[in-house]
């Protein structure tokens, strides 16, 4: 299959994630954080949330929760070493907690070219939902695919 406007539309599910508050400890640390909000549950029990809230950044992770986070894009045709990341943008809707399961999907919203077909780009629309179907974020991801000598996207 070829990177290619036919694509939009397609959907395809996601990964799963149980959220733990070791899990957004780690986070936390990994990304320089130093709020005691998202490391201490009592300091976010007296912000007002009911336990650890999940960074805003986070979300990009449970997207990759799948056994094979790339297979998708290899089953289109694009080898991943052709990959750069282009863009990332998130709407937040509702927050979410430490104990809370978190499921991705994905569709493809865009596909388009530029530098005359030398660079491609896959746009895609990544809902987040929490345990009660309720969507707490929406990711928009574009990736750009650039010619390999000899690769076809």
């Amino acid at each position: 299959m070829a990177l290619d406007s036919s694509l939009i539309g397609q959907v395809r599910p996601g990964g799963t994630l149980l959220v733990t508050r070791s899990r957004l400890r780690l986070f936390a640390k990994a990304t320089g954080q130093t709020d005691p909000l998202f490391t201490d549950v009592e300091a976010a029990r007296k912000k007002g949330h009911p336990d650890l809230p999940v960074p805003p950044t986070f979300y990009f992770g449970v997207d990759l929760e799948m056994p094979d986070a790339l297979g998708y894009l290899r089953e289109i045709g694009v080898d991943p070493r052709a990959l750069l990341h282009g863009e990332q943008e998130f709407t937040y809707h509702q927050m979410a907690y430490a104990g809370d399961e978190l499921t991705s999907s994905s569709v493809v919203a865009d596909v388009f070219e530029k530098k005359g077909g030398a660079l491609k780009f896959l746009v895609t629309e990544v809902p987040i939902v929490n345990q009660h179907g309720t969507t707490v974020v929406t990711m928009r991801n574009t990736l750009v695919v650039r010619e390999l000598a000899g690769v076809k996207a």
